[in-house]
């Protein structure tokens, strides 16, 4: 049955692939979108020549603007988890101070498939979009229009350094901050330049950046309910989770299941942790890729099963998959949803078990760590690995954490964080060309702690969430926009218990100063070193408003009340 799905949906890419490129001369008129465009597709990369686009549906008293070209049907593909619309925006007004050159464009309102998250991208990752985005949408519920909504067009601040191989990969975009509206199935868009900046050198050049396309993300379906709760009975898989040439073992099942809540103070623990101490005494050097040498799932038998977990769940793990969750060992066994908060005597008992070998003989008698909070894995926010880069790329240590926000709007439900980090993952990797999500960490309005990008929570991965500073950091985005909203009580002491663990894994005082070597920004050239705040707000490092005004506001509480969890 495997065999006969992998050949259907082989035939059918094979037949999206050979659909002609550009559409017949004869199309020129809008139609309303096919069955077959209506269904879920798998992803369309935005940077790809052949990206399925949906025909529009004119709206009549849209009449004035120029119709868009029919485009081939796209065959219907079986169900994936999450897709990207790509649609390329067209010419909508022109400008007779510019005799007459087009300024706007956008979309006029269609029907697209089915998606909850949206953003503009552009071809150069250097050049800047000037100007006001606005989107209205329509919603699958009701079939009601929204008013008119601001799309945050200032996110290059976001992103891996410059010289970096993320950064010079040659896939990375230009890009606004995403935006979350819920299940949607229609879509009209209008993009303003800023007229005001032209100059007699602009006055004729085209005021955008070049090839703005809007992209439509579904996140896909919420992962199952079920899911493995134990590491594999057969032999021990290794993963690329250290350094280059030295792949970490993972621990046997006695150490996998250690660390938890109810079993940390026990003698099994303890013994446990002296073999994860092995394991992960030597930490990545800056920037060091880890080896793909290894197959993470390999060692993994079909039919194998799992303590606590049934076979089929085991199986249905990719090797992706689990190596992302096996770099979160031993603090949560193989397959886990949901690394559990441990006391504090359990979370000291950790830190000598994680990084004892680093530690003073004045940390060891008296370590300043917050216990581990709870934090949902990438497997339990529903994390597609395939999307990713397989390696995992690291840090020497974490110094200092950057808050930020997402700017993609407050209108989620807590059951539904899940679903905007599926969405803004997908954006960030399909659409705007990075290896993974940016953020280390996410926090929803609820106070929920999601792990961001892959390589292991207790790990100094490196992310690309703070332009200019993400060697020897973390970068917390709290998922919403708080310019004018506030920030619930709720969602700081999430952030505060965050960085009191994490820093104390690395020593960093919470109320403390550090110093940063800045990679190059708009507010500290390449090479200086910063003096900052340990918990810092992005703005800090780079010239944005984000995490927001309000947000920035209570990061001194945030410091505080992360120094007293770890006992300062």
């Amino acid at each position: 049955m495997r065999g006969l799905l992998a050949t259907s949906i082989g035939v059918t890419c094979a037949a999206a692939l050979a659909l002609p490129l550009t559409p017949p001369a004869s199309a020129a008129t809008a139609r309303p979108a096919s069955a077959a465009e209506a269904a879920p597709s798998g992803t369309a990369r935005a940077t790809s020549p052949d990206t399925p686009v949906t025909s529009s549906l004119s709206d009549p008293s849209l009449s004035d603007h120029p119709a868009l070209p029919d485009l081939p049907d796209v065959p219907a593909l079986p169900d994936l988890p999450g897709s990207t619309q790509s649609l390329p925006l067209t010419p909508l007004a022109r400008d007779r101070a510019l005799g007459g050159a087009t300024t706007d464009q956008g979309l006029p309102r269609r029907d697209v498939r089915h998606f909850s998250l949206l953003g503009v991208v552009w071809d150069d990752p250097a050049a800047e979009l000037h100007g006001r985005v606005q989107v209205r949408t329509r919603t699958s519920d009701t079939g009601a229009w929204s008013g008119w909504q601001d799309v945050e067009t200032h996110n290059a601040d976001h992103g891996a350094d410059p010289g970096t191989p993320e950064s010079a990969s040659g896939r990375v975009r230009g890009a606004t901050a995403p935006l979350w509206v819920g299940d949607s199935d229609g879509v009209e868009i209008r993009v303003h330049p800023d007229t005001e900046r032209r100059t007699e050198e602009t006055a004729t050049a085209t005021l955008l950046p070049s090839g703005l396309r809007l992209e439509l993300v579904d996140p896909g379906s919420a992962p199952p309910e079920h899911v493995p709760a134990g590491p594999p009975r057969s032999r021990t898989p290794t993963t690329g989770s250290g350094p280059a040439g030295t792949p970490e073992a993972l621990d046997p099942p006695g150490a996998a299941t250690a660390k938890t809540a109810k079993t940390a103070k026990t003698a099994e623990a303890a013994e446990a942790a002296e073999t994860a101490e092995t394991a992960t005494a030597a930490e990545a050097s800056e920037g060091v890729e880890a080896g793909e040498g290894v197959d993470p799932g390999e060692g993994i038998e079909a039919g194998e099963g799992a303590e606590g977990a049934e076979p089929a769940a085991m199986t249905a793990m990719t090797a992706e998959a689990t190596a992302a969750s096996a770099a979160n060992a031993p603090l949560a066994p193989l397959g886990a949803t949901q690394i559990p908060a441990l006391d504090r005597l359990g979370t000291e008992r950790e830190l000598l078990a994680l990084r004892g070998a680093e530690l003073t003989p004045a940390q060891r008698a008296k370590p300043y760590i917050g216990p581990r909070p709870s934090i949902v894995t990438r497997r339990g926010w529903g994390a597609d690995e395939k999307l990713r880069e397989k390696k995992f790329v690291y840090t020497t240590k974490v110094k200092a954490a950057f808050v930020h926000h997402t700017a993609s709007g407050n209108g989620y439900k807590c059951s539904q964080a899940p679903s905007v980090i599926r969405g803004i993952y997908r954006y960030h990797v399909k659409s705007m060309g990075w290896r993974d999500i940016g953020y280390n960490f996410l926090v929803d309005k609820c106070g929920k702690i999601y792990e961001g990008r892959a390589g292991g929570v207790a790990k100094p991965v490196l992310g690309a969430h703070t332009l200019g500073f993400n060697t020897n950091s973390m970068g917390i985005a709290v998922l919403g926009t708080f310019t004018s909203a506030k920030p619930t009580t709720a969602t700081v002491n999430a952030v505060s218990r965050l960085t009191a663990w994490k820093l104390g894994l690395f020593g960093a005082n919470p109320k403390g100063k550090t110093y940063l070597k800045s990679g190059g920004g708009n507010l500290y050239g390449k090479g200086k070193n910063v003096r900052l705040n340990v918990i810092s707000g992005h703005r800090d490092g780079f010239a944005t408003e984000c995490p927001g005004r309000q947000l920035y506001g209570k990061l001194g509480s945030a410091r505080s009340t992360a120094a007293r969890f770890q006992g300062r």
